[in-house]
């Protein structure tokens, strides 16, 4: 196998990462479709079809992530990727919703491979902050994939079916996997794998739960994703249905993304320079007053014009982009010894956490976007809260040290 230089392996760990993001941004301009092939009565169900992914990415990390410690992390991305061929096949073969859903936790499942692995491969190769700058920038290239993913979705709808965009992710999927298998070295050292066995699982989560600053960033990350993915599960019908802009929410929702895309480059520069944790408390005081600046003006809950609500969407996002690739890097920095487990312990606990906020918060979204901001208030003081309790444990151990 040939020497890959750093910059092919930032492109590739997006890239595996990217066929997450496409499975589900693409199909966002396709859920009224899906509904009505699928005979949905009440389209607020419709969301389920994003949720329900995001279920199994958290449950197929926890099960693939501690495995991965053991026979590496290339068989676990085959594995996860064949998982993910049989789940899109149950979905574009049903016509019953609660077998399209079962398929779509399927494809989280297969999917949890790459987007675990990804992270796991960085931290095998790097630490500290500069651990976050390369996490920030393969976060920074995934974005690329939602700026694109909605209107790709579109342009497959208006030209075949809603079922066309699952069979291009099997394709774009298998280009990708085809690319990870010819280039890039197993990253697991020997001496760091572990015998697999089924008490891994006990071992690994009573280590993981004994290191307070993991959880609680863990934590933080269930709170920012969650009040993200309510956004995610319902743009859709927020733009379409409360603002009649739907030939235009491919584009807004590309252009919302790039304020994220533009967070994470630029996180990608001063993090070495001001550190992980001075940028995530920055960006975390930042998302809370947006928050709570909107709901001040609005408080009488009417919607806002739609060029207001994007600067809003586009100020908060920006704040994301800061928070995403570093409350990840922050959690997984002090338990590099158990990158697979600790990885998926992460992941399972930030995506079991995000569903059912984002449903909970998401069904109060009928005929106001309040809602959604009140939740990214809740989620955002929340996650101050406990950014303070570790920060004041962390200064109590330096202070004994």
């Amino acid at each position: 196998m040939q020497k890959r230089s750093q910059l092919e392996f930032v492109v590739l760990m997006a890239a595996l990462m990217s066929i997450v993001a496409l499975s589900i941004d693409a199909v966002l301009p396709a859920l009224p479709d899906i509904g009505k092939h699928l005979n949905v009565g009440d389209p607020s169900e419709n969301p389920k079809l994003i949720t329900s992914i995001f279920l199994g990415l958290g449950f197929g990390q926890l099960i693939l992530g501690p495995i991965s410690d053991s026979l590496g992390r290339k068989p676990i991305v085959y594995l996860g990727f064949t998982i993910f061929i049989i789940a899109s096949i149950i979905c574009v073969t049903t016509k019953n919703f609660e077998i399209m859903l079962l398929g779509r936790i399927l494809q989280g499942v297969g999917l949890a491979a790459p987007r675990t692995m990804a992270i796991a491969m960085v931290r095998d190769s790097y630490n500290g902050d500069y651990m976050s700058k390369i996490i920030s920038i393969v976060v920074m290239v995934f974005i690329l994939v939602p700026v694109i993913a909605p209107t790709l979705g579109q342009f497959l709808i208006n030209h075949y079916d809603w079922k066309s965009i699952f069979t291009f992710n099997l394709i774009f999927g298998v280009l990708v996997m085809f690319w990870f298998w010819l280039r890039q070295n197993e990253t697991l050292k020997k001496e760091h794998k572990k015998t697999f066995r089924l008490s891994i699982y006990k071992t690994g989560t009573f280590e993981f739960l004994r290191i307070r600053s993991a959880i609680i960033y863990t934590l933080l990350s269930g709170f920012i994703t969650g009040s993200f993915m309510v956004y995610l599960s319902t743009s859709q019908q927020i733009f379409e249905k409360q603002y009649d802009l739907a030939e235009e929410f491919p584009l807004i929702f590309a252009s919302l993304a790039i304020s994220i895309g533009l967070a994470t480059f630029l996180n990608s520069q001063l993090v070495v320079r001001f550190g992980t944790r001075n940028i995530v408390h920055t960006a975390m005081l930042s998302f809370v007053l947006i928050s709570l600046l909107f709901l001040i003006i609005f408080r009488e809950g009417q919607n806002p014009s739609v060029e207001v609500l994007i600067g809003f969407f586009a100020v908060q996002f920006f704040c994301i982009g800061f928070l995403f690739g570093n409350l990840r890097s922050l959690a997984m920095e002090p338990i590099g010894h158990i990158a697979g487990i600790g990885s998926a312990l992460n992941g399972f606990i930030s995506t079991v956490m995000a569903v059912p906020i984002a449903n909970y918060i998401g069904s109060f979204i009928v005929d106001s976007v309040a809602p959604l901001f009140l939740g990214f208030l809740m989620c955002g003081v929340m996650s101050l809260i406990l950014f303070y309790i570790n920060r004041k444990a962390e200064s109590k151990v330096l202070k004994t040290a």
